[in-house]
């Protein structure tokens, strides 16, 4: 796994400062629309929380200024993010790495302008094309049951089929040494690559495809997750988990279910229902 310098060469208060500073330039009367009260709390409490507590090692964050300064954007981000992992840890995710990768990632930054104020509330949201970004507890629990395998959490390789926005390819960066990931549909595609851009990540892998596929030239992986349901996992996905290796995925029609999968021999895997889920279909070809 490479290192955090590698990973964001730029601090991710550097990025969104830029944002931060956008912002500031608009009209002086525009609000922005808010869960008012509850997002408002919920950064005040963690910034005050949070003066007392370790850095984060997956965390490339500033440290919050002195409580007399005026509170940034940047921070107000920060802190809101530091609330939606608390909060995603309560929901009953344990995995350290896993939830120091999530509060290491502008989550804000892979959602719309007019949906930013959104961005750490746990639910889905959507990105366009009829596809969503996933709500923040399932990418951390898919992550966390993937990473729980028989070789200590060690991903060398792991593929996404879905990239959508690129936020949970960007998790992953974090807790895998490389991340491959396929998108169908050409303008998420695109949309992905334009978000991860401003982070250098250095890990990652895009690729435009049929996700049902996988991507046999890159296989075998450690890890397999789909961000979308079939009425069952693709036998080519199957056939490119690595023997230990586990593939996490949505399956079934109106009602989902979360399943893992794991390889167990070269003709041999075990399946296990996890919990109920919802996500947007699994669908075959490029758009």
């Amino acid at each position: 796994m490479t290192t955090k310098d590698k990973r964001f060469p730029l601090t991710l208060s550097s990025v969104v400062e830029k944002s931060a500073k956008a912002e500031r330039a608009g009209p002086a009367s525009r609000k922005v629309a808010t869960p008012q009260t509850a997002t408002q709390n919920a950064a005040q409490n963690v910034v005050r929380g949070r003066t007392n507590e370790s850095p984060s090692p997956m965390t490339a964050r500033t440290p919050p200024p002195a409580p007399i300064a005026p509170r940034s954007t940047t921070l107000v981000s920060d802190a809101v993010r530091g609330a939606m992992v608390a909060r995603v840890a309560k929901q009953g995710v344990k995995d350290a790495k896993v939830l120091a990768a999530l509060d290491a990632v502008p989550r804000h930054l892979f959602v719309e302008p007019a949906l930013a104020s959104q961005a750490y509330i746990d639910a889905s949201l959507p990105i366009g094309h009829h596809q969503t970004i996933s709500q923040p507890y399932i990418v951390a629990r898919m992550i966390e049951v993937m990473r729980a395998n028989g070789n200590g959490g060690v991903l060398d390789k792991v593929l996404e089929i879905g990239t959508g926005c690129g936020y949970q390819a960007a998790v992953l960066s974090l807790v895998a040494k490389e991340v491959y990931s396929i998108e169908r549909i050409k303008p998420l595609h695109e949309l992905a690559k334009s978000n991860l851009r401003p982070l250098r990540i250095a890990n990652i892998r895009l690729q435009y495809g049929d996700g049902m596929l996988g991507l046999p030239q890159a296989a075998p992986f450690d890890g397999i997750i789909l961000a979308a349901a079939g009425l069952e996992v693709p036998q080519a996905l199957l056939e490119q988990l690595s023997i230990g290796g586990r593939l996490v995925a949505p399956v079934g029609g109106r009602h989902q279910v979360l399943q893992l999968i794991e390889r167990i021999g070269k003709f041999e895997w075990t399946n296990t229902t996890l919990e109920d889920c919802h996500f947007v279909p699994l669908r075959p070809g490029v758009v």
